[in-house]
């Protein structure tokens, strides 16, 4: 029904627009912006210091809990990462109900509850509000963090890193928040695997006992409530909680480069760049410049219909889109203008995206375009208020950081009065091309001599994915070492030749999880060239590769097929016993690189070129002599894309070394385990049939 009444209200209106004479050649004169109706904001102060703000709308029969911690924590330093782990803690049971029991009792009043580093935010129907707060309570008050818990969330957020640990968006992310804030401000920590591992329960008790206590809380409650019974219920449930001292650590506030500098961050094989041209700026909540810079970055960069979304997509086809963003916050907010584009257009793309930025500075907006972007706002404003947690932030945001009462029931009427002039004076004092961090994550090889005409000095500055810069003085391919001498050092590190040739088969069965389901990756090899590769579900065979020597064959759920081409020429590679051993004899070629570091340890580069053309790349770590990493670029649904796997750990079988426990991130992410490795176990060439 409404969707008929909404076509016939279109329709309607279609037809009134057409009974009308409009004067086409003439703008429609804008109307006064309406009066945002938030309902009245009734505040509260609990004895311990909790600070209330009670929202009532009695449209929806619902309710919601917002509390937000005023906090500035301490630097979390080797053990980054404590924050965020809390959070998770905080939802995994209390001391009267275990997390199973927990999440049981959440679910069953349908109700919405989570937590995060500065705040908790929980939701239910009015009907089961008494429900609601009595295990919003039992949360605060009575938290229960166990080991088994935190365990399971270390393993959990170790497995997302290990996942974002090739994605070039991560990388960047981590690489613009060190450059822009400094690892001695909080927003420049990051959290890596060796922080996540120096996590304890004993630091994350003390995080929460420090820091989540009432004399730093607001309290937003929106929905079908009354102030009084708030106000009973609020001292029923959370009176309880008991306040403290809480430290507020101080720090300096970043400051933008004083020339613009370029940063490039190796992925090795990318056929694409991550783009950010970044910056901190100093940009307060309470500053009366928030809306006219929120127009200013809309115009720019903020949507599909801005300047450079519309520059490197629509006209020149770099990118699927490109934008920007320019923040507030209350110890730093930070500017950033994003695209991912094609190493040929990498720095066209920059180009493109430094001229956008040098325009909105040096001409004024025309109004029929700021008129355009002030109503998109208004319309993505309006829509927001739908959400009762807006209402909620709303509500907070005015308490927390001294904003005017009226300042969201005016907003549109303040985003109205938002002039041209207005729009270019933000552009002068916020907008610094000039004075920007360029930071590209692709590959170095391709991209570097692209992209240091945009630094003044025409030098680039090469950083690992955490953000550390790489002293490449320090990395000098000893003399007389070449691509065939890695080569060697290898095979001697994983038994030398003689023990090697003694390996005439060999079984390995791995395990992993994808999506939750146990799978093993059981593969057999023969010398010199057969291969059979299955992936398994249980007793299920979901897909197998087969390659005698000559033919390749795939069989599984979806049924038969001839391997050829491409796929062919990757399955012979496989199949081949330590090919590393025979790529002169085959007619690979290989280029040693360089060094770089991997894992926080140096590893020889080499770039392997098969008798086809096509290019890998493989590291050579420099100490132990052992492969660590191999990288190649596979054709996916979704277009070429890197894969690339990693090589944790060895495992010894018969004076041999073979890959143990090996992590794969590109196309799909996952972390392999073997379970058994067998050699010489005489596998039977009818193993390798592909009739």
């Amino acid at each position: 029904m409404k969707k008929i009444i909404v076509f016939a209200t279109v329709i309607l209106l279609f037809r009134v627009g057409y009974a009308q004479k409009l004067d086409r050649s003439k703008r429609p004169a804008p109307t006064p912006a309406p009066e945002v109706k938030l309902g009245e904001i009734k505040p509260l102060e609990l004895s311990n210091g909790i600070k209330i703000f009670v929202v009532e709308n009695h449209k929806i029969p619902t309710v919601s809990y917002s509390i937000v911690l005023n906090i500035h924590p301490a630097l979390e330093g080797d053990a980054t990462g404590t924050a965020d782990i809390t959070s998770k803690l905080i939802t995994s049971g209390t001391k009267n109900r275990n997390k199973d029991a927990l999440d049981s009792a959440v679910d069953f009043i349908g109700a919405t509850f989570n937590a995060s580093p500065t705040g908790i935010y929980a939701a239910s129907l009015k009907k089961q509000q008494t429900k609601l707060l009595e295990l919003l309570s039992d949360v605060i008050l009575n938290p229960d963090f166990k080991q088994t818990e935190l365990d399971k969330i270390k393993t959990q957020t170790l497995a997302t890193l290990e996942a974002q640990k090739d994605d070039p968006d991560a990388i960047s992310t981590n690489v613009k928040s060190v450059l822009n804030f400094g690892k001695a401000h909080p927003y420049g920590e990051i959290t890596t695997k060796e922080s996540i591992e120096k996590i304890t329960l004993e630091k994350c008790n003390a995080y929460y006992q420090t820091y989540f206590r009432p004399n730093v809380a607001y309290i937003a409650v929106v929905g079908d409530v009354t102030f009084l019974e708030v106000k009973s219920l609020m001292e029923q449930y959370l009176g309880a909680w008991q306040r403290a001292e809480v430290p507020s650590a101080a720090f300096e506030i970043p400051q933008a480069p004083a020339t613009r500098s370029v940063a490039v961050v190796n992925k090795p094989g990318a056929v694409q760049s991550v783009i950010n041209i970044t910056y901190p700026v100093d940009l307060k909540p309470n500053s009366g410049e928030v809306i006219k810079v929120r127009v200013l970055n809309a115009v720019l960069g903020g949507g599909a219909s801005s300047r450079l979304f519309m520059n490197l997509r629509e006209k020149h086809g770099y990118t699927y889109g490109s934008y920007s963003s320019l923040n507030y916050d209350e110890l730093v907010g930070e500017f950033s203008a994003y695209a991912k584009v094609r190493n040929a257009v990498t720095d066209s793309s920059i180009i493109e995206m430094l001229a956008e930025l040098n325009r909105i500075r040096t001409e004024k907006v025309p109004l029929e375009e700021l008129e355009g972007i002030k109503n998109y706002i208004t319309g993505s404003f309006a829509i927001s208020l739908e959400d009762p947690a807006t209402v909620a932030r709303f509500a907070i945001n005015i308490e927390r950081y001294h904003l005017p009462k009226d300042y969201y029931t005016n907003y549109l009427k303040t985003l109205a009065a938002v002039t041209v002039d207005d729009v270019y004076a933000m552009a002068q004092k916020y907008i610094h091309p000039e004075n920007a961090t360029i930071i590209v994550v692709g590959d170095k090889e391709a991209i570097t001599k692209k992209v240091a005409q945009f630094s003044p000095a025409s030098t680039v500055e090469l950083y690992d994915n955490y953000g550390n810069k790489i002293n490449l003085a320090a990395k000098i391919i000893p003399k007389g070492f070449t691509a065939k001498t890695v080569i060697d050092n290898y095979v001697k590190a994983i038994g030398g030749t003689k023990a090697i040739q003694k390996i005439k088969d060999v079984r390995i069965k791995m395990n992993t999880k994808l999506q939750g389901v146990d799978v093993n990756v059981i593969t057999e090899q023969k010398a010199p060239n057969k291969f059979v590769m299955s992936f398994n579900m249980g007793e299920m065979t979901v897909q197998k590769d087969i390659f005698n020597g000559v033919k390749g064959k795939q069989t599984g759920m979806q049924g038969n097929k001839e391997i050829t081409g491409d796929a062919l020429d990757e399955l012979k590679t496989q199949a081949t016993m330590n090919i590393e051993m025979q790529y002169q004899k085959l007619g690979y070629k290989l280029n040693l690189k360089g060094i770089e570091g991997i894992n926080g340890k140096d590893a020889y580069i080499i770039e392997v070129v098969s008798p086809k053309g096509k290019k890998s790349t493989e590291w050579y770590d420099v100490e132990s002599g052992l492969k660590v990493r191999s990288s190649q670029t596979a054709d996916t649904p979704q277009g070429p894309m890197v894969q690339t796997t990693d090589i944790l750990e060895y495992k010894e079988v018969e004076g041999v070394k073979f890959s143990s426990v090996i992590s794969m991130n590109g196309a799909m992410a996952m972390k392999l385990t073997a379970e058994t490795i067998e050699v010489n176990t005489d596998i039977k060439d009818t193993e390798f049939r592909v009739e």
